[in-house]
């Protein structure tokens, strides 16, 4: 039975996770967090970050990483597949009518429609993790930020965005920055 659930869960990941890996970041949430409990929103979290971390699209990764925790390997096999499916028909399906109509106006309406509803669901993957970072998914209260958490934040995004860094070099950066500072935080309250 588990199998049955970890296989469509994760059809319907991979089926309506249009815009890519950080659009299917709330999909893959509301199935293994709040459909079937099988993650709580901070394992979650974690999830993201090291699916996130190793090669390979994010809900590829997730599925994987979810199917091996749930059920073992085969369950990693089972949610695996289960993700990538939808894609191989759907991609399949679509390179045909693109190749035949891309000059069509129809198709490219279709597409100027679909970027919006991308960005937002980017966008709301986003503002969650960032609320889980600042406020570890509690009430959002000023007494209740991670201010180290925040400031890594802010200074990988400006490291991103404005001088262009590598990212992996900006995670590495911010995971031992975000130690070191920790370990001092915690030393320093002995």
């Amino acid at each position: 039975m588990i199998y049955i659930q970890l296989f469509f869960s994760f059809i319907q990941v991979g089926l309506f996770s249009i815009g890519g890996g950080y659009a299917a970041i709330p999909l893959i949430q509301s199935q293994v967090v709040d459909t079937h409990n099988w993650l709580t929103m901070k394992e979650f979290t974690d999830l993201i970050t090291i699916a996130e971390m190793t090669p390979g699209p994010i809900a590829v990764n997730s599925a994987t990483f979810v199917g091996i925790r749930i059920a073992g390997l085969s369950g990693a096999v089972i949610a695996t597949l289960g993700c990538i499916f939808p894609s191989c028909i759907i991609v399949s399906l679509l390179a045909y009518v693109y190749y035949k109509y891309k000059s069509g106006s129809a198709l490219q309406n279709i597409l100027s429609c679909l970027r919006p509803a991308v960005v937002a669901l980017i966008a709301a993957a986003g503002l969650s993790i960032l609320n889980l970072v600042l406020f570890q998914g509690e009430k959002t209260a000023l007494n209740n930020i991670d201010w180290i958490g925040g400031g890594i934040f802010l200074t990988a995004f400006i490291l991103l965005r404005k001088w262009k860094w590598n990212p992996i070099l900006t995670m590495s950066l911010c995971g031992v920055t975000g130690l070191i500072l920790r370990l001092l935080l915690s030393a320093a309250a002995i």
